[in-house]
């Protein structure tokens, strides 16, 4: 089996020329076709006992298919092995046209290579650490949200105010039509917590029981494609406004979220512990993010037009699905690839710049990090030793841990590289719950 290399169109594709034996293929073919005569079924004949010849005539053509795909793929594997090419996606395969009395079938296999990935120095990028401390206020305000969040409403003759539940009708034109989605009735919801858009929410605040009212909405240019950028007229009428009782600091509520003997002192420093937690998860996320635009920065290398195409799909594919299952038709779930390319890029940019560094630097996880890192994750459930043998029974589970674990011994060899400076950072803003003024 013969390859030959041609001109390359770009610093990533790469043209070869893959070429059979016609000899080789005809063997294989007869050899495929006895093998089918032993077991397949025809009427009028016994397993076994149908003719070559009528074997031929109906499974030839599949038969010839197959043995030609399957040694041009051979050849094309044992051509890029001998080049030492690393392909990116997967190659696209044309015939040559071969003149009369030709001894081989030739397909010219036109596919892209991994590129050379060039890593900048990081000593120049300077990494801003937050650091926040937790204080009191931050657990009592903690303790408030469970406890809201725990809150039987209870109907008020008021305007309705943050925090307030609002139960109401509504419906919504666009040019005096109806559109999907555009009405209900009894719909509840809780005025801050951010579920609806936020110009339908704003409208609600203030409104009374029985009060009707109407408003102009502008549909965001990221909303379902039938709708967006387009004015809905709405009209809501209140059938409720409630206010939310919290339930007292005591022992039962301390028994709801766990704590047996009903000690509110050991459910603050859970609470708080947790607290601290959220802390920890909010600043390495910080620092990652950093990390990674640092990387991104200091790296230049071309993208496989292949592998970018791949994640825009898987993105897309990913983004209809969410929709679904938010109650949106099929139909209205076109989403162009140009709304994916600037994640889809930046995602495959840091999936090979993350191989490459784990290559080059040994990052590869060790065993004990991953368990720990899965134990890490399950000790916050009721039974986490469940968990940790749910995640050691699929490899797949474990693979999605062993990528986050391989991702922070990047993270920490970058930062060994980089200059750190810690931060004072505010709780709230570091959580992202400051108002805005």
């Amino acid at each position: 089996m013969q390859q030959a290399v041609q001109n390359n169109p770009s610093p990533l594709e790469r043209h070869l020329t893959v070429s059979v034996p016609v000899a080789l293929v005809e063997a294989e073919i007869e050899t495929r076709l006895k093998n089918l005569a032993r077991t397949v079924k025809m009427q009028g004949f016994r397993p076994g006992k149908v003719p070559l010849k009528m074997v031929e005539r109906q499974f030839g053509f599949q038969v010839r298919q197959e043995v030609v795909s399957d040694a041009v793929q051979r050849s094309f594997v044992d051509a890029v092995k001998d080049r030492n090419y690393r392909v990116a996606g997967y190659p696209r395969f044309q015939p040559v046209q071969a003149g009369q009395g030709t001894d081989k079938i030739e397909f010219t296999a036109t596919f892209e290579v991994y590129p050379e990935i060039n890593l900048g120095d990081l000593a120049g990028s300077t990494l801003k650490r937050p650091v926040a401390k937790v204080g009191e206020e931050n657990v009592e305000a903690t303790l408030t949200t469970l406890r809201r969040q725990r809150a039987p409403f209870e109907d008020v003759d008021r305007a309705a105010a943050e925090g307030d539940l609002v139960n109401l009708d509504f419906e919504g034109l666009i040019d005096g039509a109806p559109f999907e989605g555009n009405n209900a009735q009894n719909f509840a919801i809780v005025l801050g917590e951010g579920r609806m858009l936020p110009d339908f929410e704003a409208a609600i605040y203030g409104i009374k029981k029985g009060e009707k009212k109407t408003f102009d909405l502008t549909f965001p240019a990221d909303y379902a494609e039938a709708v967006r950028g387009k004015v809905a007229k709405f009209t809501v009428t209140a059938n409720q406004v409630a206010e939310p009782k919290l339930p007292p600091l005591d022992a039962e509520f301390a028994k709801t979220l766990g704590v047996e003997d009903g000690d509110v002192s050991r459910l603050r420093r859970e609470v708080r512990e947790n607290v601290e937690k959220e802390v920890a998860k909010r600043v390495k996320a910080l620092v990652k993010d950093q990390v990674m635009e640092a990387l991104i920065a200091s790296s230049t290398f071309d993208l496989p037009r292949a592998l970018l195409e791949n994640e825009i799909g898987r993105m897309q594919a990913q983004a209809v699905e969410d929709l679904k299952n938010r109650g949106m038709s099929p139909e209205n779930l076109q989403l162009p690839p140009e709304l994916f390319a600037e994640r889809a890029t930046r995602r495959v940019k840091l999936g090979l710049l993350v191989s490459e560094l784990v290559k080059r630097n040994e990052l590869t996880p060790k065993p004990e990090q991953v368990r720990k890192a899965v134990e890490s994750h399950a000790e916050s459930f009721e039974h986490p030793e469940q968990l940790v043998r749910w995640f050691y029974s699929e490899p797949q589970r474990l693979g999605e841990i062993e990528a986050l674990v391989m991702e922070d011994n990047v993270v920490e060899w970058a930062q060994s590289k980089m200059k750190v400076v810690d931060e004072p950072t505010g709780f709230d803003e570091l959580m992202g719950t400051k108002k805005k003024a």
